[in-house]
């Protein structure tokens, strides 16, 4: 008898979501439906204001330009990107009108050109329009504690629809990794959209990271040691990445800066046809024009380390790895040795990233041996590597890495990480011969310095030559080429 209620129950509840279904389809396509006439209506009032917004004072239709880069005064490579690219527009489109969305508001348009010419040493030759985005502590990592990824990827699209509606442009180039704004500037703007993608958001290293349970920046040991919540995490990261995906398929145009990205993004974005390898641009005559001083071994050796202080960039594994390489220095009688490490601050995060690897210096007693020179002028940085024996760089799957390259067309022997770009395109053999080294373990980067440093100073002029003569293919010159072919289609 409760065998035959409780099956009358169940049909009545079914009966009764059945007699819901038809009534709630529609409900959902009436709002459908009105979601998109308030978009298309949203996007007719763009097009108005685009319209114009492009007409110049002659009355003729300019082509105006935009880059999407909140974070344009900083001194690292996605930044000589952003600024050797408007240099390769202005040269072929003069009459256009560029415009940088940034979020640098306590610095005028004309100081963000000065530090751009005194840290990369480009100057542009047209006009900038700057326009100053107030909400740029919406993709603030420091914002989202937890769910980072997504919080950041949300407040990127209110970022983008700030940006939106104080210019409409015809050509929207995201230079910095924001996927999530390219369907709002392609769908509501009507722009032609492309993107330049130096790291993905997220990728299948990514997802190996949590799916195998390892500890990392972006994965903390509480996750790694609970089976339950990393099971919670991959779930995420795999939805995330479909909708990343299908975020970055928006684009018309896709350049990314290595072999590493394009694997990655091929498999995410799914846009092959449209998608091709725009290495970076360095500055590589500038330190070509270095000369190669002969080794003054008596008066020890310089190690520098160039980037940026994010958390990626690992600065705690060349501190650590430089403790014990002084220890083994000791033991081996090696001629005095210094660290300095070379980057930009781009916030009150990245200062505190300093102070930390500072007190890190002091606690393993080398703090003496240890420096950090921050923004310094590019005249300065020129300096460091001319002096420097050793080149350092310890970022796990680093996108591509500019100051890898910079440091070997200066003639400094690099110990990369030994993955990423720096693996794949950067410190490989050139003519069969060796360009530099790889490491991945502090015993390893310890070893292979020492190995370095005890080398005969004639064997390292021969590496130091190698490296030189291979960085041809990354030069100013190379990337607008690359760059200008990639985003013809854009202008047609």
């Amino acid at each position: 008898m409760a065998a035959a209620e409780r099956g009358w129950c169940l049909l009545e509840l079914l009966r009764f979501f059945y007699s819901l279904f038809f009534p709630g389809l529609i409900v959902c396509g009436v709002l459908c439906v009105c979601l998109l006439i308030v978009l298309w209506g949203i996007r007719l009032l763009l097009q108005r204001k685009k319209k114009s917004g492009s007409a110049s004072k002659t009355g003729k239709n300019q082509t105006v330009i935009a880059f999407f880069h909140p974070y344009c005064n900083a001194g690292g490579g996605g930044e000589r990107v952003l600024w050797c690219a408007l240099r390769a527009l202005q040269k072929k489109y003069p009459e256009a009108v560029y415009v940088v969305y940034t979020g640098d508001a306590d610095v005028s348009g004309q100081q963000i050109l000065e530090g751009a010419f005194r840290r990369f040493n480009i100057r542009l030759t047209c006009p900038v329009k700057f326009v100053l985005l107030r909400k740029r502590y919406l993709v603030e990592d420091s914002l989202y504690p937890h769910f980072t990824l997504l919080g950041q990827s949300l407040g990127s699209i209110f970022l983008g629809w700030e940006a939106l509606m104080q210019c409409v442009p015809d050509v929207y180039i995201d230079s910095m990794g924001y996927a999530f704004t390219l369907p709002l500037f392609r769908y509501l703007g009507g722009c032609r959209v492309g993107s330049y993608v130096h790291y993905p958001t997220i990728s299948t290293d990514m997802l190996s990271v949590v799916k195998n349970q390892n500890v990392g920046f972006n994965n903390a040991a509480f996750i790694t040691r609970n089976p339950f919540l990393s099971k919670v995490k991959l779930v995420y990261y795999y939805l995330f990445a479909f909708i990343y995906g299908l975020a970055g398929s928006c684009s018309d145009v896709v350049m990314v800066n290595s072999s590493w990205t394009l694997n990655h993004i091929l498999s995410l974005w799914k846009v092959g046809n449209c998608t091709d390898i725009v290495y970076p641009p360095c500055d590589v005559q500038t330190f070509l024009d270095i000369p190669l001083h002969k080794e003054k071994t008596t008066s020890g050796h310089l190690l520098v380390s160039i980037g940026q202080f994010r958390p990626e960039k690992n600065h705690p594994l060349q501190i650590r790895a430089f403790a014990k390489l002084l220890n083994k220095r000791e033991a081996e009688s090696l001629p005095p040795l210094k660290l300095v490490l070379i980057g930009g601050c781009r916030n009150q995060d990245d200062e505190l990233r300093v102070n930390q690897l500072r007190r890190l210096s002091e606690d393993l007693g080398v703090q003496e041996d240890v420096e950090f020179k921050i923004n310094i002028p590019f005249d300065e940085l020129k300096n460091y590597l001319s002096e420097a024996t050793v080149g350092l760089h310890t970022m796990w799957n680093e996108h591509f890495g500019i100051g890898i390259v910079e440091c070997m067309a200066a003639g400094t022997i690099v110990l990369a990480h030994n993955s990423g770009g720096p693996k794949l395109d950067i410190v490989v053999p050139h003519q069969g011969e060796r360009t530099g080294f790889l490491a991945e373990s502090e015993e390893d980067y310890a070893e292979t310095m020492a190995h370095i440093l005890s080398m005969s100073a004639e064997k390292r002029l021969q590496i130091r030559n190698n490296a030189r003569a291979s960085v041809s293919r990354f030069s100013d010159q190379e990337f607008e080429v690359t760059f200008l072919t990639s985003v013809e289609k854009l202008f047609q």
